[in-house]
């Protein structure tokens, strides 16, 4: 994306792991970070 990502997209993936939506996630890892691994 070629860009830092905004502190409210960061705590948007918080906020998705905290809410009841990931409650059937385990063990995962959540990557925010724009495509940057992608690469």
């Amino acid at each position: 994306m070629k860009r830092a990502g905004t502190p409210l997209e960061v705590a948007n993936g918080c906020l998705f792991l905290a809410c009841d939506e990931s409650s059937f996630m385990t063990g995962a890892e959540l990557v925010i970070d724009g495509g940057y691994l992608a690469q």
